[in-house]
């Protein structure tokens, strides 16, 4: 009797775990869609992969960004777009700009750490990024705690197991 006891208080432990984490995951979504709604950005934090952008930002600085539309942008300012064909956002620094009779606005954008412009960056034939282009602009930064992603995006075997631990936590942890 003692051993069915048991196995009936961890198949009622393993409901509520699941239960729990479901609403932690959901809860996290919506903070993130609420996040995407206060700052009109998809990606309202990213984490900068690489050292283009030093000393301004190094690898690993966790940026949060907005992206207004009535906001215009400005030389100067630190944006992170996004390049059709490519699926990872670059952060850069809008080096020109070029502004059109009707209104319309292309800038040109660099690393602070490269020697050339990103034109060599951009799709085959384009040479400006337009406002479409746009993730958002930095607003603030955290340094080096983005660091993480990129040991799980460099090291597939640490990200496993980060993973095994977080479950093992789920499964073993008792409120």
């Amino acid at each position: 009797m003692l051993s069915l006891d048991f196995l009936d208080d961890v198949r009622r432990m393993n409901k509520r775990q699941v239960l729990n984490f479901g609403m932690i995951v959901s809860s996290a979504l919506m903070i993130w869609k609420g996040l995407m709604v206060v700052t009109g950005s998809e990606s309202p934090i990213v984490v900068v992969l690489s050292g283009s952008m030093e000393p301004a930002f190094h690898r690993g600085d966790l940026l949060f960004l907005t992206n207004r539309i009535e906001d215009p942008i400005r030389v100067g300012e630190i944006v992170v777009f996004r390049i059709e064909g490519r699926e990872i956002p670059i952060v850069h620094r809008v080096l020109k700009i070029h502004e059109k009779q009707s209104g319309d606005i292309k800038f040109l954008t660099k690393g602070d750490n490269n020697a050339v412009d990103d034109r060599g960056l951009y799709k085959q034939g384009q040479h400006w990024l337009e406002k479409k282009d746009v993730v958002g602009r930095a607003r603030g930064f955290v340094p080096y705690i983005g660091i993480v992603t990129i040991l799980m995006n460099d090291y597939p075997k640490f990200k496993y197991a980060v993973l095994f631990l977080l479950g093992l936590f789920v499964l073993v942890h008792r409120e």
